[in-house]
């Protein structure tokens, strides 16, 4: 391996010097450091004798043969929407607490990392999701998700109506505060927060969760991931929003029509080679503690 990109967590205190330490580490072994512009000024006035390439956070992903981001869960989905449909392999670095996506901890960085450089680390694939919003027929904004489209209604604003189609069939109205659409990898996001299902990440699916129904029959589904899924927005003078993400996102109007399915290219995670998916499920979620 002789190249690698790195991104930050900037507003956390420590990334920077992490990130410093790191690219010392890298330049030793005569491995190329690609970072994102700002995060390499940074560097720069910390110590100008580092040696790295800067470029805009969207380059690097074509330059590079894996990605260590150093943050949390939230920094890895943003990394991960810069990187799209290039598939290159993320290693998550959590320099807070165990991440559900940043499984390696900053103890564990500089060991995982050699055996990454060495080629000796597993994959997890994750399916991330196209989102495409059309008002009057026209095509108003696309976006790239690997959690979750939530469809959510304003503070003030009353119940909404939200019609849902899986491919031609109807599945229902749902009349609630919102909607979350979302991936197996978003399972443990918002989804399991509104009462979803929490589902492995190697199973092919998506989750239709209504956010507060106002009829108790109104449940979770789950439905294949090959599904498009057709939301229809029904409302009059109500401030209703779609976030990708929690990141990104837009004020949706009465009539929108939201077209969600599975995208090509998916997310490739490195995997911890010290705990799995179900013992950070334990360490997250306390399993087991009375």
């Amino acid at each position: 391996m002789k190249c690698i990109g790195l991104y930050a967590k900037r507003t956390n205190p420590d990334a920077i010097k992490v990130a410093e330490d790191l690219c010392l580490w890298l330049q030793e072994k005569q491995i190329e450091v690609w970072i994102e512009e700002e995060l390499g000024a940074d560097i720069h006035a910390a110590n100008p004798r580092i040696a790295f390439t800067s470029a805009n956070a969207d380059d690097i992903p074509a330059e590079v043969e894996v990605i260590v981001v150093l943050g949390g869960d939230g920094t890895l989905i943003s990394v991960a929407r810069s990187i799209g449909a290039r598939g290159v392999p993320i290693l998550g670095v959590n320099l807070g607490s165990l991440g559900f996506l940043t499984e390696i901890t900053l103890e564990e960085l500089y060991s995982q990392l050699e055996m990454v450089i060495a080629g000796n680390f597993s994959i997890s694939e994750r399916i991330r999701l196209e989102c495409h919003i059309k008002r009057d027929g026209d095509n108003v904004a696309e976006y790239d998700v690997l959690n979750d489209v939530v469809i959510n209604k304003g503070a003030l604003a009353r119940i909404i109506d939200i019609e849902i189609w899986v491919g031609r069939d109807y599945l229902t109205t749902f009349k609630a505060d919102g909607l979350i659409i979302s991936s197996p990898t978003g399972s443990t996001g918002y989804n399991m927060a509104a009462g979803g299902p929490i589902v492995y990440p190697g199973v092919n699916c998506l989750m239709i969760t209504p956010i507060c129904p106002h009829m108790l029959t109104n449940r979770p589904i789950i439905v294949s991931d090959r599904s498009v899924i057709t939301v229809r927005m029904r409302f009059d003078n109500e401030r209703v929003f779609c976030t990708a993400d929690g990141q990104v996102g837009m004020a949706l109007q009465g009539h929108d029509v939201l077209e969600i399915k599975q995208a090509q290219v998916g997310t490739s995670l490195i995997k911890s080679a010290t705990k799995d998916y179900f013992e950070v499920l334990r360490t997250k979620l306390r399993w087991g503690e009375r």
